[in-house]
């Protein structure tokens, strides 16, 4: 394992509401081996971008040497079994510690309010992903990993539109699990799935 940096790393999640699929963190940090990378200063929210500009800047990510992140996932199934509120601290946890492989950060911004079990002191932040530089890339980072997710689950489960709403309780999604009822990747324990199977 590396030596703590004196580098932060940004710390945001996405799926905490749909009703199927898994919850995904990322963790996100600066390489200090080289300079910081030119992105822009004034990144915003991944729910406040389209589809196709957070895919520019997740090539953006990707292809620069001194971005590294560690990707935390959490099934449906885990969701069901420890609730949601700890899958998504559980996922935040296995994203610094993926990331931890590469480089580990001296310092955490989590966006939120949610703090995690690490070891690596930690700060929570309200919106932390609207005034967190790093908090906005791992926003992006972690919205692009799920919806890939979502696109690929749609292939196999096609009948639910997981294309188009990524798991979210939308109109066409409620419509489709009362005609058809829940697949392996809905998260039972939610109310409007659990009210379907019981």
């Amino acid at each position: 394992m590396y030596m703590k940096q004196r580098v932060a790393a940004g710390i945001d999640e996405v799926g905490r509401g749909p009703l199927a699929g898994p919850i995904i963190a990322c963790a996100v940090i600066f390489s200090p081996k080289t300079k910081n990378p030119k992105i822009p200063s004034k990144l915003r929210d991944s729910k406040k971008l389209s589809a196709k500009q957070r895919e520019k800047y997740y090539q953006l990510f990707l292809k620069h040497p001194n971005i590294q992140w560690g990707i935390g996932k959490i099934t449906e199934k885990t969701i069901d079994r420890i609730n949601i509120y700890q899958a998504t601290k559980l996922a935040m946890e296995r994203a610094v510690h993926n990331l931890s492989r590469k480089i580990v950060p001296g310092f955490l911004y989590i966006d939120g309010i949610m703090e995690i079990n690490v070891s690596i002191p930690q700060k929570t932040m309200v919106r932390g992903d609207e005034t967190i530089q790093l908090c906005a890339m791992a926003s992006i980072i972690a919205k692009v990993t799920r919806d890939r997710f979502m696109m690929n689950y749609h292939k196999k489960y096609p009948l639910y539109g997981f294309n188009l709403h990524k798991g979210y309780g939308t109109r066409l999604h409620i419509a489709m699990l009362k005609k058809y009822g829940p697949c392996s990747i809905h998260r039972r324990s939610f109310s409007p799935i659990n009210s379907l199977v019981n």
